[in-house]
This record gives C-alpha cells, sequence and structure tokens, in this order.
C-alpha cells in the first residue's frame, strides 16, 4: 500500500479575502484524493489564532448572503518546536494536547497580507516545514504590486504606467498628489499596492472621484497605486511552476469580458454579480497564445515564483501588457486558475496533486 501523505490545509487569515480563502478551503477539501492524503485542517481566524477546523467543505461554501469564515472554537494549532521535528499538536478548548501526527507538507491557501505575501512562508521556513507555493522573497514581490512592476520593468515586461502614492504623501499634500498623476490621465484606477481579490480597487474618471478613492484603498493599505486606465481586452493565464529540472508551464488563456461593470471586482469574481462574462478557452490565434505564455512565464521566472501564478494582462493595439502577477491566485473550483488549467486537461484534483507533488520533490528549503 502505497504511503499517504498527510498535509495541513491552511486558510483564513487575517486579511480582507478571508472568506475568499475559506471558500478555497471547501473546493480542495471537496476534491482532494483521500487515497492518497490525510488532510488536518488548520484555519487561521481573523485576529489570528490557529485553530484546527472542521474537514466538512459544506461548512466552506461561498453564499453571497453568510461568506464562511473561520471561527475561533477554543482550540490551538502548536507548530513544531524546531526543524528537529514534524510532530503537529493541538490544544483543546479544555487545555488537553494531543498529537496530530507529522506532517510531511503544508497547503497554505491564503490571500492577501499575512498569508500570501512572505510572512507565513518565513514562518514555515523557520520550523522547516515544506509547502506549496512560492518562498518569502518571491510572495513578497508579488502582493506588492509597486515592486512587482519595477521587476517586470527590469525584465523588459511591458507593464500599465503608474504612481505610487503613500497615505502620509496624501494626507500632508493632497494638492501636489493631484498634480503629479496628471500625467496618467482619466480614467486611472487607485488600487492597495499589496492586496488582492479587487478589493479597495476604485475606478477613477473625474478628478471629483479621488477623495472617495483614496479612501477606500488607504483602508487597505498604507500604499496606493494610481494606474493608467489601459484599454485593452483582459486576459488571464495560469502558471505552474516544475519540480527542480523541470520548466514552467502555461495553461490556455482566460478572458474577462464587461458586459455592463465598470470593472472585474470582488462581486463578479466570487459573488457572481451580473456585468461580466468569463471566457475559457479565449478566442486567441496561436501565435498571440505563444507570447502571452511565454511573458507570463518571463514575468513568473522574474520575481523568482514557484509552484502556481497567474498573471494577468491586457492586450492592446500595441501588444500585451502584464496588470499583475498573484502568486496565490483564487483557487475556488470556478476560479479563473482552474479553469485555465481545466481547459488545458489537468483536473481540479489532477492540479492538487501536481502542486503537492512539486512541493513534496522541492523539499524543505535551505536558503
Amino acid at each position: 500500500m502505497t504511503h499517504k501523505l498527510t498535509v495541513v490545509l491552511l486558510f483564513g487569515g487575517r486579511s480582507s479575502e478571508h472568506s475568499i480563502s475559506c471558500a478555497t478551503a471547501g473546493g480542495v477539501l471537496s476534491a482532494i484524493d483521500r487515497e492518497k492524503y490525510d488532510v488536518i485542517p488548520v484555519g487561521i481566524t481573523r485576529d489570528g489564532a490557529f485553530v484546527l477546523e472542521s474537514d466538512d467543505a459544506h461548512r466552506f461554501a461561498l453564499d453571497a448572503s453568510a461568506l464562511p469564515e473561520v471561527a475561533d472554537n477554543g482550540t490551538r494549532i502548536l507548530w513544531p518546536e524546531s526543524a528537529a521535528t514534524r510532530e503537529l499538536r493541538v490544544t483543546d478548548a479544555a487545555g488537553a494536547v494531543r498529537s496530530l501526527g507529522d506532517v510531511d507538507l503544508v497547503f497554505p491557501i491564503l490571500h492577501g497580507p499575512f498569508g500570501e505575501d512572505g510572512t507565513l512562508q518565513g514562518m514555515l521556513e523557520l520550523i522547516g516545514l515544506p509547502y506549496v507555493g512560492s518562498g518569502v522573497l518571491a510572495s513578497a514581490l508579488g502582493m506588492d504590486k509597486h515592486f512587482t512592476k519595477l521587476v517586470l520593468q527590469h525584465a523588459g515586461i511591458d507593464v500599465a504606467p503608474w504612481r505610487t502614492i503613500t497615505a502620509n504623501e496624501w494626507a500632508s499634500d493632497p494638492a501636489g498628489v493631484r498634480t503629479s498623476i496628471e500625467a496618467l490621465g482619466l480614467p486611472v484606477f487607485v488600487k492597495p499596492a499589496r492586496a488582492g481579490s479587487s478589493v479597495g480597487v476604485s475606478k477613477v474618471s473625474e478628478p471629483g472621484e479621488f477623495e472617495a478613492a483614496f479612501a477606500t484603498a488607504f483602508a487597505e493599505d498604507d500604499k496606493v497605486l494610481v494606474e493608467t486606465g489601459v484599454v485593452g481586452r483582459e486576459l488571464e493565464i495560469a502558471i505552474l511552476g516544475g519540480a527542480q529540472g523541470e520548466p514552467a508551464r502555461a495553461s490556455v488563456a482566460g478572458e474577462v469580458i464587461m458586459t455592463g461593470r465598470e470593472f472585474y471586482d470582488f462581486d463578479a469574481k466570487y459573488l457572481d454579480a451580473p456585468g461580466v462574462q468569463l471566457s475559457c478557452p479565449a478566442d486567441l490565434g496561436e501565435e498571440q497564445l505563444s507570447e502571452m505564455s511565454s511573458i507570463a512565464i518571463a514575468a513568473f521566472e522574474a520575481i523568482g515564483a514557484e509552484g502556481l501564478s497567474r498573471v494577468d494582462f491586457f492586450l492592446t493595439d500595441e501588444g500585451f501588457v502584464v496588470n499583475e502577477i498573484n502568486t496565490m491566485p483564487g483557487f475556488t473550483p470556478i476560479s479563473m486558475f482552474p479553469t485555465c488549467w481545466l481547459n488545458s486537461g489537468l483536473s481540479y484534483p489532477q492540479l492538487i496533486d501536481e502542486l503537492i507533488r512539486v512541493a513534496v520533490a522541492r523539499g524543505v528549503r535551505v536558503g
């Protein structure tokens, strides 16, 4: 009989994308092959407590009227005391401690700060546990849109023009900020530098809309990007990184088609709000898809990503422009990342298998 791997599925977290992470957990819990893996569901509450969660996928269904959440049930996960052991323990609500056994791998499916930004990855490296996805530096770069753009520019990849504004700049010199962003023209998008799922993003079409847009974005982050509203088709492509010696590969592309909405916001992405149509595979010629795939893999490699990423593009009259790279993309069964791979011949359970395979082959990071 083949040895089953013990996988910690880690979800929830302190960011505003908590519920999306929980919904992803529901998808993974329902699809992961229980003949291959023993799963330990570990939730992180909005306050940052690590708790032993339910293994019931239905608890984490995405429902617009009651978004899923990790509740504090009184348990506390005790991570390995050092890199010399992989034993995971839990303290129950009464204070009793029991072992959950040795862990082979952690599968973190957290989005946003304190989960996707390198902080959690650093914790796992400190205690010597292998995990799915990018390491500390790539996670931090992918999370911070300002630094992502700088790295991609240096690699010769086209990105949308932008200006980065801090909360202090806006508070102390709003007139100066307005002057500095005039060259970007209108419309522009105002977005938190370190958030995802379109949380905190506003489209500004008139100068009078900046104040509300900055307030929305600064509620998520003290650093904000003002980005030119690029005119073009919105396309996304999914990347899987290989084990050592294996090349990264790209899926078919998907397209986000606006049919009545200003932009692809949180409600459209996850709550099935009207005004957006998703098409996968996107209507692209063979040469266009090949070029897009090459740029996406170059972006993946430029930030040092591993495991998985989704690269978002605009296709303009002048060519492809990278909008952003997401090192832990939405991973619910209906999200674009798994949808692109499904249309490339890889099912959701097979996608989970591949991510685990690559992470196990990579093993514990040593530097």
